[in-house]
């Protein structure tokens, strides 16, 4: 409760008298800009951090993340498709549509991911990452495309929107993302047995009388949406996924049931903690929060991928 009190009190940008008696200017400051970012920052990061969980789950692995395998990048595409061409065939394009092209091609992405790296039940590890590599290589290639036919207005917007931004958010959004964020909490939840049983098998999961198959697509569409969504709202931010579930499971176990709201957790300071320090490194300038989880999640990664070789083949 104090780490989320100081992170609140430093991301908010006001001493606590001024956040108990507020001035007119203070006030608006609070509630119109600050206090709506804020939330987003930590609902995004929280359901980021419940899709690595979930994604993890599907593939029995620990590196299996959105970002890292390709789903954010294809959603960014399908928004970036929507953003470009979007005027030929709407009036005008609004978040309906830029969210309804993300959450296609990440689904997409997911099935993808999953029918190339799985096979009897069992994740080829090298293979996952190299199709997100090629996932990411496709996405990213596409994007430029779209970007060199764009128009200059268009082309300031998706650059640092690419980046990770939460600039001008509105309370609408948190809404959206706040309704989003609480059905994938309850969905999760109510499949934490389910996903346990998983854990140890698609056979043990099938004799425990878990249907595998609807899990399985159940967890690709609740991650390709939510991921979708976020990328819609705020951009590619990646390796929360990645950091915080990692982080959670040495604190409270691999059970699902403990692993699901604790990693809401982290991944909502994390983001936060992100967050505050994109907006004061380089002050009064701004460094976006996509690029600071990259720089950041990098190294992780590479540290993760060494422990795994250390743990197979070990010192030598």
């Amino acid at each position: 409760m104090t780490l989320c009190a100081a992170l609140f009190h430093l991301t908010a940008g006001f001493s606590w008298q001024e956040f108990i008696s507020p001035n007119q200017t203070q006030q608006f400051l609070l509630t119109e800009l600050r206090l709506p970012r804020m939330l987003l920052v930590a609902l995004v990061g929280a359901a980021l951090a419940l899709c690595g969980v979930g994604l993890q789950a599907l593939f029995r692995n620990p590196l299996a993340e959105p970002a890292l395998i390709g789903v954010s990048s294809s959603a960014a595409l399908g928004s970036v498709f929507v953003i470009v061409l979007g005027a030929e065939l709407w009036q005008q394009v609004g978040f309906l549509q830029i969210g309804v092209g993300a959450f296609i091609s990440a689904a997409i992405a997911t099935a993808i991911i999953y029918a190339l790296a799985t096979r009897y039940g069992q994740t080829d590890v090298a293979l996952m990452l190299l199709a997100g590599v090629a996932l990411n290589a496709v996405a990213g290639a596409l994007i430029q495309l779209l970007v060199s036919v764009s128009d200059d207005a268009q082309l300031r917007s998706v650059t640092f929107w690419l980046m990770g931004s939460f600039a001008n958010v509105s309370w609408t959004e948190v809404l959206l993302m706040a309704l989003l964020f609480l059905g994938l909490l309850i969905f999760y939840v109510r499949l934490s047995r389910a996903l346990n049983a998983f854990a140890l098998g698609e056979n043990i999961c099938l004799h425990m009388g878990f249907n595998s198959a609807a899990l399985k697509w159940q967890v690709m569409l609740a991650t390709a949406l939510i991921t979708g969504v976020a990328v819609a709202l705020v951009g590619v931010i990646g390796f929360v996924g990645l950091i915080v579930p990692h982080i959670m499971r040495l604190l409270v176990g691999s059970q699902h049931q403990w692993l699901l709201p604790f990693s809401a957790l982290g991944g909502a300071l994390l983001l936060l903690l992100a967050d505050l320090l994109a907006k004061t490194l380089l002050a009064p300038g701004e460094l976006p929060v996509g690029l600071f989880m990259a720089l950041l999640g990098g190294p992780f990664f590479l540290l993760m991928l060494f422990n795994q070789r250390m743990k197979r083949y070990g010192k030598g």
